[in-house]
């Protein structure tokens, strides 16, 4: 497909997104099921076409005049790719496969519209009801933290140190120039091309022997932040696929007892395959449904060394890799996870023992889902309490404390926007960031 024919096929998707209220990943997956002569090359390439035009949706629709997909596509590729007007001009020809040419209001748009007087939630791409929210978490960072958001994630890797060590992995991915993450020793990341076309790190040999996982700085010192020692017993509330099960297995180096869990069964599914890949020892207790069904974890009340809460949240931490979801946010939404949260941290206080300790975390910027849940466990809780994280001294000044925890940011700490909170039963309990060596 030529570079035009892909801005086309971008339109399309945008518009199915819009019209059917639906994940940008189904519609792009319907698009390319219907049009099998897309090769992988283009199929990646009209998928980051979208997921910028997303990312950009208000501020572009401001330059353009009009939220319409192609009017917001264009303003993209001005806004996000930094594309000059005759060159979407030369992309938009109306010949062959090509969007129709700009029409005259379409090129004065691209040449003399500005951001400038673009009020706050459009400037900084996110919805208004939401910005109240932003605003209390962010506060003079907020429209620098904003733009942050708007830019494209980047690629992360964890080495798993239960079969390698980075430097082993760096010169194994050598061809692929993977540097060492700026905070999380395990970490490396890997360049990503202006089209934001990563490679295929699946496919590499070092990821079917289990010596790396693909997960986000943020997500690996989040897993960090729980302090898990070899001979604990720890468990893991929300495990979903086991992203952090497997940086929990690591950290207690397969020695003690590790328990993966989720309340909702169907997300356990990827686990069993990445802990075998990974060389990980974990109990998976999937639960049963039904009512009157049996606790999975019922021999383990009041037992638990560690409780790791990776709560189910808005994800707006993650606009960077979702930015369709934050278009279809809405306030109920947040209620529901409120709810949700509120329940897995009720959970979460009946297992830890006595000087046990709940380590709490969310791929959020939100304060309600954030301090503001911590706030409501402590309020229903009186033998818990909120202890401030030990954090490595480079790590310190790039987070925000917040009244019971930390929060990550783009902006600051260059990950996704995750906080963490530790609370503790009865006594102080510890957790603590070692620097890298």
């Amino acid at each position: 497909m030529t570079p035009s024919a892909r801005l086309s096929a971008a339109i399309e998707v945008l518009a199915d997104i819009g019209a059917r209220r639906r994940p940008a990943a189904d519609a792009l997956k319907d698009w390319g099921l219907a049009h099998r002569f897309a090769g992988s090359g283009d199929r990646a390439a009209i998928a980051g076409l979208v997921y910028d035009a997303l990312r950009r949706r208000a501020s572009a629709a401001w330059i353009m005049g009009e939220d319409a997909p192609r009017a917001v596509l264009i303003g993209s590729l001005r806004l996000q790719r930094g594309l000059a007007g005759a060159t979407i001009a030369g992309l938009c020809s109306g010949e062959r496969f090509a969007p129709a040419p700009l029409t005259e209001a379409e090129r004065a748009r691209l040449d003399t519209a500005t951001l400038a007087d673009a009020p706050l939630h459009v400037a900084g791409d996110v919805p208004e009801w939401v910005l109240p929210s932003l605003v209390a978490a962010l506060g003079d960072d907020l429209l620098p933290e904003l733009k942050a958001l708007a830019r494209r994630a980047p690629l992360d890797i964890r080495v798993n140190t239960l079969k390698a060590d980075r430097d082993r992995v760096a010169a194994a991915l050598a061809h692929l120039n993977p540097a060492p993450t700026p905070h999380a020793p395990d970490g490396l990341r890997i360049p990503v091309p202006d089209d934001g076309r990563g490679p295929a790190l699946h496919v590499e040999p070092e990821f079917l022997e289990g010596l790396f996982e693909i997960q986000d700085e943020g997500s690996q010192l989040a897993a960090r932040l729980t302090g898990a020692r070899p001979g604990e017993t720890v468990i893991d509330l929300c495990a979903g696929g086991g992203g952090k099960t497997l940086a929990l297995a690591a950290l207690i180096a397969n020695r003690g007892r590790l328990v993966a869990t989720d309340g909702d069964p169907r997300r356990l599914a990827p686990i069993h395959e990445r802990l075998r890949r990974a060389g990980a020892v974990a109990e998976v207790r999937t639960p049963r449904g039904g009512r009157g069904a049996p606790d999975a974890l019922a021999d383990l009340a009041g037992a638990a060394d560690l409780v790791l809460v990776d709560a189910p949240c808005t994800g707006s931490g993650t606009w960077r890799r979702n930015p369709d979801a934050k278009w279809r946010l809405r306030p109920g939404s947040l209620a529901a996870r409120r709810a949700e949260q509120e329940a897995v941290l009720d959970r979460a206080a009946g297992l830890i023992r006595p000087g046990g300790r709940i380590v709490y975390v969310t791929c959020s910027l939100l304060p309600e889902e954030n301090d503001g849940a911590v706030a409501g466990l402590l309020a229903r809780r009186s033998s818990l309490r909120a202890v401030p994280l030990a954090l490595a001294p480079d790590l310190e000044p790039a987070l925000r404390r917040t009244a019971h925890g930390i929060q990550m940011t783009p902006a600051r700490t260059g990950t996704d926007g995750f906080y963490v909170a530790l609370l503790t039963h009865g006594q102080e309990g510890r957790s603590a960031l070692p620097p890298a060596e």
